[in-house]
């Protein structure tokens, strides 16, 4: 179904294209308007798209498709439902703020840098609207290119080493993914995912392939223990790089568990379901611990990343509607709000020249524009009630509760740490003892840096105080992954079993 009559997603993966090609051959000051106008180009498609979606009862699951066959199985095969055009959005959202964060911080090779966020763009479109097996996994992991030239060309001081760490932990599971990529395709006769969707796999081979797409999928997260990428990543990586990667990057891994790990693999998602709950527990609370000792403010906020990705993921796994769209919110809201703040904490980079915390303080004396807004993304982090943070937060916790009562109360140990180094951050950063002369005599947000982080922070209010804008557009799908995975459904508490599917005796079978 495409109710627009032109190929839109088409034309916002060729926008982006085109003006990266373009930028190769302009001056700095080109390069970037041209960007700019690229990026907004996007955005206003992506809201022609969320004003067009069809979130009704009864509407088809999938619209805006497109189908060109290329050759054999492979297809050009583009179409959304509503938890990608969510994703998608924060991905056009974000990318135009990225632009404007790296107007004046990045100035060598600046025609070559737009290209690569501008590329990173299409991918990141592109794999959220891929409808084709081949082409999903072609977009996923072509984004490790760019983002892996912006690490190791525009990062800092350790830039290679980061760039490889990132590009070959990401790389690995991949591989594994591919293999089951073919087998699926060789069992099913087709690479069409909404068909693959509706086809049951051997429940023996489930296992394999839940683990070979969840090698690739833990790394993106990340989960605990391969997450120590990311942290090395973040810190070398610039500010617009951090913002993206932490905005929308790990979120392809939360996107591949919701499309293909629970639809595809049910039986072995509930009975691998303890792997997930034991490494999100293990991650909440020992990044969480990590945090609480940084004394860069980028690491402290790579940490904290790992944290909220895994009540991403313990919710994804509950197997009932609260967990599956509490997740989804943090997601959305761990994007807008941790990209917030390594926006912020690049506004004062770019002044001082300096991540370490010891170095700041009372910047709510100079800089109280900025210390309020870095505030109201401290409490989003913390999950406070009005901002994005919360609705996510207490969704995905209900619904892990119906599965595990013990792992619940683990991440939720999490989230009190969470409070307790987000805090601690701020009071150090905005009202600590200012003794530094060069802190207290930096100027305030200027006219870029406002509009960046004022328009997120627009929507961090909004998802926190009318989050059914975002929840109805992936009702029903999220309606659809719950009935399909509900034949598997772990025992809940006190009966929870880990790994046991839910098989009902025949007494209670009858019963029903």
């Amino acid at each position: 179904m495409n109710q627009l009559g032109f190929p839109i997603l088409s034309i916002m993966l060729a926008v982006p294209t085109a003006a990266a090609i373009a930028c190769l051959y302009l001056k700095d000051e080109g390069a970037r308007r041209l960007a700019l106008a690229a990026t907004l180009i996007d955005l206003a498609l992506g809201i022609l798209l969320w004003a067009t979606f069809d979130s009704s009862q009864g509407a088809p699951q999938w619209q805006f498709q497109e189908h060109v066959g290329v050759f054999g199985r492979f297809a050009w095969a583009l179409g959304i439902d509503g938890i990608a055009l969510l994703l998608i959005m924060l991905s056009v959202f974000l990318m135009p703020i990225c632009i404007l964060a790296s107007w004046t911080s990045i100035t060598k090779r600046v025609p070559e840098y737009m290209a690569a966020f501008l590329l990173t763009e299409v991918l990141m479109v592109g794999t959220f609207a891929a409808q084709d097996l081949f082409l999903f996994y072609i977009f996923f992991e072509a984004g490790l290119i760019p983002m892996y030239l912006i690490i190791g060309i525009w990062g800092g001081a350790r830039r290679i080493y980061a760039s490889y760490k990132f590009f070959l932990y990401t790389l690995l599971g991949s591989v594994l993914m591919l293999i089951a990529m073919l087998w699926m395709s060789n069992f099913a006769g087709t690479t069409d995912i909404p068909t693959l969707l509706q086809t049951d796999f051997p429940v023996e081979a489930q296992n394999w392939l839940w683990l070979a797409f969840f090698a690739s999928f833990a790394v993106k997260v990340p989960m605990w223990p391969v997450h120590t990428w990311l942290p090395d990543a973040h810190v070398e990586a610039p500010t617009a790089g951090s913002v993206i990667l932490a905005g929308v990057l790990l979120k392809l891994g939360g996107y591949g568990f919701i499309r293909f790990s629970l639809p595809m693999f049910p039986e072995a998602s509930s009975t691998l379901i303890w792997v997930i709950l034991v490494l999100s527990g293990i991650a909440v609370v020992y990044t969480s611990l990590v945090a609480l000792v940084q004394n860069d403010m980028k690491k402290l906020i790579a940490y904290s990343s790992v944290a909220h990705m895994a009540i991403v993921t313990i919710g994804l796994f509950a197997f009932n509607r609260q967990g599956l769209e509490g997740s989804m919110m943090v997601m959305l809201s761990h994007g807008l709000v941790s990209g917030a703040l390594f926006l912020c904490v690049g506004v004062i980079y770019d002044r001082l020249h300096t991540r370490e915390i010891a170095r700041y303080g009372g910047l709510s004396n100079n800089m109280p524009r900025y210390a309020l807004l870095f505030m109201l993304f401290t409490m989003a982090s913390v999950g406070l009630p009005g901002t994005s943070g919360f609705v996510g937060e207490f969704l995905s916790l209900m619904g892990a509760w119906q599965v595990s009562s013990w792992a619940t109360a683990v991440c939720t140990t999490g989230i009190i740490l969470g409070a307790a180094y987000m805090l601690y951050l701020y009071w150090r950063v905005a009202f600590g003892v200012s003794d530094k002369p060069d802190a207290a005599a930096m100027p305030d947000l200027n006219a870029r840096e406002l509009i960046s982080l004022g328009a997120i922070a627009l929507v961090v209010l909004w998802m926190g105080v009318y989050p059914e804008s975002f929840l109805k557009p992936m009702r029903n799908d999220i309606g659809t992954i719950v009935a399909r995975v509900d034949r598997a459904k772990p025992r809940f508490d006190p009966d929870f079993a880990v790994g046991k599917p839910n098989v009902k005796l025949p007494v209670e079978a009858a019963a029903h």
